[in-house]
């Protein structure tokens, strides 16, 4: 379970209910909730929201929401150095006794992807086929997860937008009632709680979900990268101690890569600061 993201949210959500009923007179008031909740403004945010996401997305990745947040709080863990300690065994276990051999130690394997791709081995696939196989699959997760990751992403840009859009009708309603001063503060409520709406909906929901997907993707990534490199590896027949010096290598690449990606993004943050 995934305590520092359930922790944010619990937070963001508390804290949120804090600044709405706190006063430095009166304390903290719950009866100001009331204020902040309006019907037409829930409507025009959240069902405009998820409205063009219907018009964006097909229905699967409404489907898909539960288990996305199922993934973001009760993550699979994947431990990349289990994965090199397994592959080395198989590699150990193929270059002693023969590549026949793996087929029985298959059983106790829980990754499906690692079972899979061992198969192929077993099976005497064609290693081109094999390399093929094994492409072609992770570029099916890398398509599929940036297809997920792509619809939080959009729902935290229609959330802000729709709520500006709240604000111009309760704005429009307000001008052409201004002679009524009863009408004033509802539609007012209108015009400003929309676009409270959307941010909330937007950088409570949306984008947090959206990053951690991203995350979530990367740590899987990297494992099938590594039993992708380790199988076709095993498959060649080569050293079981350079295989796995290889693949060690592999995550240090990664963590190089992500850390590079990280540095350029501080610097284009620091020269926006600066200039």
């Amino acid at each position: 379970m995934d305590i520092i993201g359930i922790v944010g949210l619990v937070m963001a959500l508390v804290l949120m209910v804090f600044g709405v009923t706190f006063s430095m007179t009166t304390g903290i008031n719950f009866a100001n909730l009331i204020n902040f909740i309006d019907y037409p403004s829930v409507a025009i945010t959240v069902g405009g929201t998820f409205a063009v996401l219907m018009i964006s997305f097909p229905v699967e990745s409404f489907i898909k929401i539960p288990k996305h947040l199922k993934i973001v709080f009760m993550p699979e863990k994947y431990d990349p150095m289990s994965y090199i300690t397994s592959l080395t065994e198989f590699a150990k276990e193929a270059r002693i006794k023969g590549l026949l051999s793996i087929e029985s130690k298959l059983a106790s394997v829980k990754d499906d992807f690692l079972k899979r791709s061992l198969m192929l081995v077993v099976d005497s696939i064609d290693a081109e086929k094999v390399h093929q196989i094994l492409d072609d699959e992770l570029n099916y997760i890398e398509e599929r997860h940036v297809s997920d990751i792509e619809f939080y992403q959009k729902g935290g840009a229609y959330a802000p937008a729709f709520g500006m859009i709240g604000t111009l009708i309760g704005l429009v309603n307000m001008l052409q009632q201004m002679s009524d001063p009863d009408s004033i503060g509802p539609a007012m409520a209108v015009a400003l709680l929309t676009t409270l709406y959307g941010s909330m909906l937007a950088n409570i929901f949306f984008i947090p979900i959206a990053n951690k997907l991203k995350i979530r993707h990367d740590e899987e990534m990297v494992c099938k990268l590594i039993v992708a490199d380790g199988v076709r590896a095993i498959q060649a027949g080569e050293n079981p101690r350079f295989i796995e010096e290889k693949l060690l290598l592999l995550i240090e690449s990664k963590k190089r890569v992500v850390d590079a990606k990280n540095g350029k993004k501080k610097a284009v943050q620091t020269k926006k600061v600066t200039t």
